[in-house]
């Protein structure tokens, strides 16, 4: 190979002022200039007298083996993209077709990623601070990536509350996937959340319009549209779309006092080693509460209850509600005590969120296979057994209430409740099967720190 170079070089929005020193060095810099026509046109001032080599919208994979072939000659080539070319940009299949082509980072060949301001950042501040919190980017062009891939990706961001970016929204051909875009975030998401429509920003004809997300897909989108979509806290005061940091669950916002139980330079009272007192808590101050009716509350997995329960102790407890796991690896022994039990109650959760509850005795459940199986003259249903990762044993008012089986993903998949009542006696359980020791969560260091 030749000593030749390729800058992947990130215009920004598409304004020189917005354009980087080292984006504009670069061009300067090169020989050849590469890129799709429309993105040549925002700099074609500054490739006057230069190699020129114009490509259209789907021909990225040309683009990157011209930028090769002239790279091999020995020149300098700048391959030029809109926003970041790492972002949705050129240099994901510009090293695609490196690597493919033998090419290593210490051959002649040099390569540079000059990074650029992308459509999410240029977009957002445009309009407020959408991106303030947790945010992701999902391209709704179905070109390249199969629908159904775009869908979870869809429902994941929606579930999680991200603020969510869409590229390329929609097109000339494409005029469907806003549409199912829009269903698929309203099954999680309030009618009413914030949304902003910027098309071309930072351009000639740049264009700005808030909606919500009920009435998103009613509005004039293009493929130089980028959508934001807020979460579930994100408003629109003053013209300006704005997503909290989060500073109200800690700090009163006029005197900047932390909130009691709350301190500053260290996690919330709900953070990762504090969040489970405040399950126990819930549950020890409505005694009525149960294990489900806290995971609702805390919008979070019913075994993560478990383990919360399980870590209590005689000053944090978790009012009538106890539990405790067995160790991996003894599903053999859980199934021989259960086979003890008499009758019992059968619940079994689908992956579409149905239960089914059967009432059975321990000589109705079989083991086959990788299978355990509820048999009797009224039904036959089969549940996974050898895939369980997790066996949880929760307790009421000091009577073991039943087993709980939780996969791989920490998902339960079902659970086997006693009908009678027996004393909750860990000493007996510990005879059958060997019982996790589920100690608190650490508490936080008391080194210094601050807020992000």
């Amino acid at each position: 190979m030749g000593n030749g170079k390729i800058i992947l070089v990130g215009l920004g929005p598409g304004s020189e002022q917005h354009m980087s020193v080292r984006a504009r060095q670069a061009i300067a810099e090169a020989d050849v200039i590469i890129g799709y026509a429309t993105y040549i046109k925002l700099v074609q001032e500054l490739v006057a007298g230069k190699q020129v080599i114009r490509k259209g919208m789907t021909e990225e994979l040309d683009r990157c083996h011209e930028a090769l072939a002239h790279a091999r000659q020995g020149k300098i080539v700048a391959l030029v993209s809109s926003g970041d070319s790492g972002v949705y940009g050129m240099a994901g299949p510009t090293y695609e077709v490196l690597l493919q082509s033998g090419w290593k980072p210490d051959d002649g060949i040099g390569v540079e990623v000059v990074p650029g301001s992308t459509a999410l950042n240029s977009c957002a501040a445009l309009v407020g601070a959408p991106l303030t919190h947790d945010f992701c980017s999902i391209s709704l062009s179905d070109l390249l990536t199969p629908w159904p891939v775009i869908a979870r990706r869809l429902e994941a961001a929606a579930r999680g509350d991200f603020v969510v970016g869409l590229y390329n929204p929609k097109s000339g051909r494409r005029t469907g996937q806003i549409v199912e875009a829009q269903r698929i975030l309203l099954q999680h998401r309030s009618p009413s959340t914030p949304v902003a429509l910027i098309k071309s920003a930072y351009r000639s004809r740049q264009r700005i319009e808030h909606t919500t997300l009920a009435h998103m897909a009613e509005c004039d989108i293009g493929m130089l549209t980028t959508v934001l979509i807020g979460n579930s806290h994100t408003f629109v005061r003053e013209g300006l779309m704005v997503t909290p940091r989060g500073y109200a669950n800690k700090y009163d916002a006029l005197t900047g006092e932390a909130h009691d139980g709350e301190r500053a330079g260290r996690s919330l009272s709900m953070g990762l080693t504090g969040w489970k007192a405040c399950v126990r808590r819930y549950l020890r101050d409505d005694p009525q509460s149960t294990l489900q009716d806290a995971a609702r509350h805390f919008e979070a997995p019913l075994v993560e209850m478990f383990a919360a329960v399980a870590e209590a102790n005689g000053d944090d407890h978790a009012g009538a509600n106890q539990a405790v796991a067995a160790q991996p690896g003894q599903l053999e022994e859980v199934f021989e005590l259960i086979r003890t039990w008499g009758k019992l109650r059968a619940v079994v959760r689908s992956a579409t969120s149905s239960v089914a509850e059967l009432f059975i005795t321990a000589r109705d459940l079989q083991r086959k296979g990788d299978r355990l199986n509820f048999m009797n003259e009224h039904f036959h249903l089969h549940v996974p057994w050898n895939n369980e990762q997790q066996v949880w044993f929760t307790a009421r008012n000091n009577m073991l209430h039943g087993v709980h089986f939780v996969n791989g993903r920490r998902q339960l998949e079902y659970s086997l409740l006693l009908t009678r009542n027996t004393p909750f006696d860990l000493a007996l359980l510990q005879r059958h099967v060997r019982l996790t020791d589920h100690a608190p969560a650490p508490v936080e260091s008391n080194e210094s720190s601050t807020d992000e």
